[in-house]
């Protein structure tokens, strides 16, 4: 019986071999070269509130604003005015208090086929476009890579990254900025304040099913086994940056889509940008574009080709790339 059982606990391990061997191979031969940082022609400029045509700047120009918000968004012509309401309310708010603070908020429109670009353009029209700025992209790049696409048009010193349906309180990026400043010294001028909703998980298991639990729990545990230690909450969309760690982490990111957050924070550890993981206030919106299971089994499989992606050398990590 002994040797039968040693028999099946080789043939387990070898067969477990055998798969991770295969799936390195499956993940270094389909590995895609990083996405090309080149405009098409049309991304190149911004409609100011007049309608005219302006160049947008770049990213490694000098910072003119002290905040740049960026708002990917497809598909966003219902939630996108709740979210736009709140944080112009709040930003013109501060702006009164402080005539110092000055921001942007750049709203991405990841190729859209609904008026996402229009209801954020009225937003441009009655704030005017140094305040608000529509970037439409011809076609969609995914979350991901909405985001890089607004992040590398941006004039910020401190560049916010935040979902279109406003389920994060925006006044709550004060205490990103708070996060980030106890950071300080901050190496190379780059540091990074990730919005945390791991203080409501508790409250978030009791409103869902065990199934649906199950999948945050083996998702979580993905998360810190393969990519990232250290930070429970891998994927709100509210997190903030210094520029300078900006313009490193997007310029060395591969994927685009759901488990690019992933991926941006893994690069983040490489290069030893210090992390502050802060509470936020959060409310789930309906109208989600994740479809629990599919979207989990996606990003799983997304988390382990990262991984296997960066073991292998399929992808390196590279210093800071300019944009074409």
């Amino acid at each position: 019986m002994a040797p039968l059982l040693l028999q099946l606990v080789v043939l387990g391990a070898a067969l477990a071999a055998a798969a991770l061997v295969l799936i390195s191979i499956v993940a270094f031969t389909t590995a895609t070269k990083m996405p090309a940082l080149h405009r098409h022609e049309e991304e190149k400029f911004f409609l100011n509130a007049k309608g005219q045509k302006e160049t947008l700047p770049s990213i490694w120009d000098s910072p003119t604003k002290q905040l740049s918000v960026v708002v990917p968004s497809y598909n966003e012509e219902k939630r996108l005015p709740v979210m736009m309401d709140e944080a112009l309310s709040y930003l013109e708010k501060r702006q009164k208090r402080d005539p110092a603070f000055t921001y942007e908020v750049i709203v991405v429109d990841d190729g859209s086929k609904d008026q996402t670009s229009k209801v954020a353009f009225k937003y441009c029209q009655k704030y005017g476009s140094d305040k608000v700025r529509v970037i439409t992209l011809v076609k969609n790049r995914g979350k991901g890579g909405a985001i890089r696409m607004g992040i590398f048009s941006s004039r910020g010193e401190k560049i916010l990254m935040a979902d279109a349906d406003g389920a994060t309180k925006f006044p709550d990026v004060e205490k990103l900025e708070k996060g980030l400043n106890d950071l300080q010294p901050w190496p190379n001028q780059m540091a990074i304040a990730c919005g945390s909703r791991a203080h409501l998980e508790k409250e978030s298991i009791a409103q869902r099913s065990y199934f649906r639990t199950l999948l945050m729990y083996g998702f979580h545990f993905l998360v810190w086994f393969l990519c990232v230690k250290g930070i429970r909450d891998t994927q709100c969309g509210f997190k903030l940056f210094t520029r300078e760690a900006a313009s490193r982490t997007f310029s060395s990111l591969h994927v685009e889509r759901w488990a690019f957050d992933v991926e941006l924070l893994y690069i983040a550890q490489f290069f030893k940008i210090p992390i502050a993981e802060i509470a936020v206030n959060w409310t789930e919106i309906e109208g989600s574009k994740l479809v629990p299971f599919w979207s989990w089994l996606q990003m799983g499989k997304d988390l382990l080709f990262i991984r296997l992606r960066y073991l292998t050398g399929a992808w390196r990590l590279e210093q800071t790339r300019k944009m074409n």
